[in-house]
């Protein structure tokens, strides 16, 4: 017994004493987070954040490619967090787990590639990747998976079933973009929404808003990432201003939805 406490015992004061440089050796499971098949390819370490620190303090110019590697947003991250930080922070900074391209899709002008697995999407023409982004699913498996098309798009669209934690506002899922109705008519959605670096929602597919978030949640100070309304404006390039929401017949351009 004695043995077997020491190390810990050891592992455990060393951890308590690391100040700035608190640094684990990455590719562990749940050492600092989820852990996906595509981490493998970046050497990384466990930073912890502590009092005082900015994200621009800590990863300079790539900060912003840290947090899409981290699959977490500014709001998410404080003091005591714990991000996975690649050694070389130049080797993120175009990183992307999705492939460049897809055959299967070079006959359709928009297709939509997501993978839940990486917890990402890709936005491809012709087949030929765009870009890229981080995503947070449904927890528990909750989203559905299989071929889906674009059935409608609403710029201001608010959940009727969920509300914003400790309020009665109805969460906003701006800039949605609806790929399946279940027999039940649950609707599924691909939308703004907060990102913990995790599967979080009841099923639908979020991506980065931050002024939404500073809207609501009043941080971050200053937003920066807002892939919600680049992925819609992409799909829909002249409904910026269109405040209505719009269903497609199935007469309408498919824009397949890939989601494995």
């Amino acid at each position: 017994m004695r043995q077997s406490i020491m190390p810990a015992l050891i592992l455990f004061l060393c951890l308590g004493i690391l100040g700035r440089e608190d640094l684990y050796a990455g590719g562990v499971s749940g050492s600092c987070g989820p852990v996906f098949a595509s981490d493998a390819a970046i050497e990384w370490e466990c930073y912890r954040m502590r009092r005082g620190d900015t994200l621009e303090g800590v990863f300079g110019e790539y900060w912003e490619a840290v947090l899409r590697f981290n699959r977490i947003d500014q709001r998410h991250v404080g003091p005591g967090k714990v991000l996975k930080a690649p050694r070389e922070l130049g080797s993120i900074a175009e990183f992307t787990p999705m492939p460049a391209y897809l055959p299967h899709a070079e006959i359709y002008p928009r297709y939509i590639f997501i993978d839940l697995a990486e917890q990402f999407l890709g936005a491809y023409e012709y087949g030929a990747r765009v870009f890229s982004f981080p995503i947070a699913s449904g927890r528990g498996g909750s989203t559905p998976r299989g071929m889906f098309r674009v059935l409608g798009r609403d710029k201001n669209h608010r959940s009727s079933l969920y509300t914003i934690a400790n309020t009665s506002i109805p969460y906003p899922m701006y800039w949605g973009i609806k790929f399946h109705v279940s027999k039940k008519g649950v609707m599924f959605w691909l939308h703004s929404r907060d990102m913990p670096g995790f599967p979080a929602s009841h099923g639908c597919i979020g991506l980065f808003d931050e002024e939404m978030q500073k809207k609501y949640y009043r941080a971050p100070e200053t937003p920066r990432m807002n892939d919600a309304k680049k992925l819609y404006l992409w799909l829909f390039p002249e409904s910026e201003f269109d405040e209505k929401p719009h269903d497609y017949p199935s007469s309408a351009p498919l824009i397949p939805i890939e989601i494995r």
